[in-house]
């Protein structure tokens, strides 16, 4: 057996090298850049509370994301001793209107399905996040959201891939694919070399359709720039997700204020502009933050798709190739779950739960 090639190394494409290496599948990850160099290194790492999801398959989805956390972290740990900063912090919806205000009780206290949240306000909700501004009108609360590292997680999946025997080759771009009828049997790399593959899986963000469209074949995934900073501060002890960013504590004493979303191609830089209004959603959420040191500020380009849904199973066209991409603001939620899912359909034919909805054929020709 050939083997199989994984064309990007942002946690989707780690992902899915970790759980086909598991299933002793023989693999190869290209990554033209760094791992988890774009979108995967930006990212804030919030594991986003499913019960804030659109109800359906996509939530269902987001659900078995978080979920699968806490497992891999402790394997993580245990396989390759990576420590992927899994950190139970809580995260707070602050209610800025009477219309949030609404949605946000509703949603607490629904009596139809538990979600999770509560309902919080007035001085046992500045008990809880000192931080919060008093121009609230309450918050929904969870104790239960996590965050991580992306990076780490990327690097995490990577490592215990490689420790199984795959392949894992940053810096190498990916030139063209040499295909035989309905299938392709090698990707050739920008160095020249030819990688033999059975199966192709092409995870490489919203760089994706552009892979796709190399094989005649349409992946309406496009970048979404999204700008961030980092504050040097202790202030804020939860994630806090307002209607227009939202703050999350990370390890060393930073606080990331997040995300600008842009559709302004592949332009992955900050903008004057775009961190000015960081730093007013930052200070308007958290007030102690107006003259807290900015320490650093960065920009990644997330996958976006037409239906805001991820975009993952085979390519139409293709007898052997997978796409998993359009994962947007979910990607590290996501990705894991992805990873898993993608692996399952190669190696077995079929998912659970299934990937038909978030097939890349749901758009048409």
């Amino acid at each position: 057996m050939a083997g199989i090639a994984i064309v990007g190394g942002g946690v989707v494409g780690c992902a899915t090298a970790y759980y086909l290496s598991k299933e002793g599948a023989n693999v190869t990850l290209l990554e033209r850049g760094e791992l988890a160099g774009e979108a995967t290194g930006a990212a804030a790492g919030i594991l986003t509370p499913a019960e804030t999801m659109p109800g359906g398959v996509f939530r269902d989805l987001c659900a078995a994301g978080a979920a699968l956390y806490p497992s891999l972290v402790e394997a993580l740990r245990d396989e390759i001793g990576i420590d992927v900063q899994h950190t139970r912090s809580g995260v707070l919806l602050p209610a800025e209107n009477e219309g949030r205000a609404h949605a946000l009780r509703s949603i607490a206290t629904g009596a139809s399905s538990p979600t999770g949240l509560e309902w919080v306000e007035g001085e046992t909700l500045h008990r809880l996040e000192p931080a919060l501004t008093r121009d609230v009108l309450g918050a929904a609360y969870s104790s239960d959201v996590c965050h991580v590292n992306p990076g780490l997680v990327a690097q995490g999946l990577a490592q215990a891939a490689a420790s199984r025997g795959a392949a894992i080759r940053p810096a190498t771009a990916v030139s063209r694919f040499e295909t035989r009828g309905d299938r392709v049997t090698g990707v050739r790399t920008s160095g020249g070399n030819t990688i033999a593959a059975d199966v192709v899986v092409l995870a490489a963000g919203p760089w994706t359709g552009r892979l796709a469209a190399r094989l005649g074949a349409s992946v309406p995934t496009r970048p979404m720039r999204g700008q961030m900073l980092a504050y040097r501060s202790g202030a804020v002890r939860h994630v806090i997700w307002g209607e227009s960013g939202y703050l999350v504590v990370k390890a060393g004493g930073f606080v990331f204020a997040g995300a600008t979303v842009e559709d302004v191609g592949f332009r992955p830089r900050t903008t004057a502009r775009g961190l000015a209004g960081l730093r007013r959603m930052a200070s308007a959420l958290a007030p102690a933050l107006r003259h807290a040191e900015v320490a650093s500020a960065w920009a990644g380009l997330r996958p976006g798709s037409p239906d805001g849904r991820p975009i993952m199973g085979p390519l139409p066209g293709w007898r052997n190739v997978y796409v998993a991409t359009g994962h947007f603001r979910n990607g590290i939620l996501l990705g894991p779950i992805t990873g898993k899912l993608i692996a399952q359909l190669i190696t077995t034919g079929e998912t659970e739960p299934s990937l038909s909805p978030f097939s890349a054929g749901r758009f048409g020709s």
